[in-house]
């Protein structure tokens, strides 16, 4: 297998219920993760991108999240109606999509 061109992360951490940092797990990112597997195969990224369920990436407040190496672009409240979005226009054509980018403030 030839060395993938990107890296999809995918937080699935899931945390009690009323734990106050919340969890990306309990806001669907199962199924997150589920889109990012389905839109891979539909548009044939097979061995050019890896997509990787993730432990928590910090901020669970804005989750879910995802990160997209080698760029290091962290995106916030991914929805899988969001995952074509960042497959085309991220992975396929090199532009992140900026309306789900985590401000780079927020990291302080």
């Amino acid at each position: 297998m030839p060395k993938p061109k990107y890296h999809i992360l995918v937080c699935t951490t899931t945390r009690p219920p009323g734990n106050p940092r919340g969890s990306c797990g309990e806001r669907g990112s199962r199924e997150l993760l589920n889109s990012f597997f389905s839109e891979m195969e539909r548009l044939e990224l097979f061995g050019q991108i890896l997509v990787t369920e993730s432990s928590c990436l910090g901020p669970c407040p804005i989750g879910p999240n995802v990160v997209v190496y080698p760029d290091g672009t962290w995106y916030k409240g991914v929805k899988p109606a969001d995952v074509a979005e960042i497959m085309e226009q991220h992975i396929v054509n090199g532009r992140p999509v900026t309306r789900l980018a985590i401000p780079e403030e927020m990291w302080g």
